[in-house]
């Protein structure tokens, strides 16, 4: 548990609280055949609003890893980090699968990999590099170079680009960019087995052939976290010329994307490296709006209820899981059937609407509102869920 932080961080957690606030909607539909294409992934390669909130998560995840730099590493504090940071990543992992099994209650065919388990392994990347390659600064703390962390990202991104369009997949060949065609998806079927993958990774016969947050697509994931990183090094160089640098900065991350979608089209479900610096600048560039919007006392009071939950993103992510979990095993009568408590609530805000695209997206307004109820009080008693 800790307190609240600074202010300065202020427009950190509105826009990590935006983040959680889209990831909540988008994985709590009332309806999952009345989805506003907004709140959908693209089907394949393309992308829409909602591809861009996970990597939203990871940016911010990025900049406060790189806002906790320079720090004091003398002495025992090392060893503690250490501890730190294998504590929160294993912790992510083993709270990602807990709650597979609790949606499947069942071992045999469990997803092995998520959104916790991705969070988990690129924290754990990500602050190891930071960890490892700090030098001390003439103030005797320890120092990020912008250098180490920009090249790690770049080179995560090569390495991976390189697999996608030069390893050849069995069966298909190389540099073949559909859901059975690419080589992240052959390595996730070969390692894990169809039956620990995303059961909804499958191609146009219906065969489960890839997972969107398999192992080979988190070396791409953890370049939005390194992006993030850069952006809070800028910040605490230089508060008042950050917003400038780190928004040109992103406009550039934007364009290169676009420059690689040829070659590398933009694609959510296996994350190629177009996809990681879209989304990257994109975070960049709406980060800094966050920042500056929350200069004024009247946005801060309209946004209050992102930046409660940028707060306490992990708590508020794990109650929206809770709340789909029970909400998939809760059956409840409905005209002489059993339905679900998402479809029973979808059902009957769609008899007030007669909308059925709104009223599967305001199921999950709702399930958002109930995650912020619990988490005000929370949030006005300064406790915060950190690992």
């Amino acid at each position: 548990m800790s307190t609240a932080p600074p202010a300065r961080l202020a427009g950190l957690d509105v826009f990590r609280g935006l983040a959680v606030a889209g990831m909540i909607v988008v994985n709590n539909p009332g309806s999952g055949d009345h989805i506003w294409w907004p709140l959908d992934h693209a089907a394949w390669h393309g992308f829409t609003p909602t591809d861009l909130v996970f990597p939203a998560f990871l940016f911010a995840m990025g900049a406060a890893l790189g806002l906790s730099y320079p720090r004091a590493l003398d002495g025992d504090a090392r060893r503690v980090m250490w501890r730190r940071i294998a504590f929160r990543s294993l912790a992510l992992i083993a709270l990602g699968i807990g709650f597979g099994v609790l949606a499947r209650l069942t071992f045999e065919n469990l997803r092995l990999f998520g959104v916790l388990q991705r969070i988990g392994l690129c924290y754990a990347l990500a602050a190891a590099l930071a960890l490892v390659t700090a030098r001390r600064g003439a103030d005797g703390r320890f120092a990020l170079d912008a250098r180490i962390i920009g090249g790690a990202a770049l080179g995560a991104l090569l390495v991976y680009a390189a697999l996608l369009l030069a390893v050849p997949v069995p069966g298909h060949g190389a540099g073949v960019l559909t859901p059975a065609g690419n080589i992240a998806g052959y390595v996730d079927r070969t390692l894990f087995t169809t039956a620990h993958i995303w059961r909804w990774g499958t191609d146009a016969a219906g065969n489960i052939v890839y997972d969107p947050e398999g192992l080979l697509s988190t070396l791409p994931a953890l370049a939005n976290v390194l992006f993030g990183v850069l952006a809070a090094m800028l910040w605490r160089r230089s508060p008042e010329r950050a917003p400038r640098w780190i928004a040109l900065g992103g406009v550039a991350l934007i364009v290169a994307a676009l420059a690689l979608v040829p070659a590398l089209p933009v694609n959510k479900r296996i994350w190629t490296p177009s996809f990681a610096l879209l989304t990257s600048g994109l975070s960049a560039v709406l980060l800094v709006g966050c920042t500056l919007i929350v200069r004024g006392e009247r946005a801060r009071r309209w946004l209050a209820p992102f930046h409660i939950l940028g707060m306490n993103a992990l708590l508020g992510y794990m109650i929206s899981l809770l709340i789909g979990i029970v909400g998939l095993h809760a059956i409840i009568p409905d005209g002489g059937g059993r339905v679900t408590l998402p479809a029973w609530s979808f059902a009957r805000i769609d008899a007030l609407l007669n909308a059925p695209y709104l009223s599967s997206a305001l199921y999950g307004v709702i399930v958002l509102a109930v995650v912020l109820a619990v988490l005000a009080p929370l949030h006005r008693r300064g406790i915060h869920l950190r690992l």
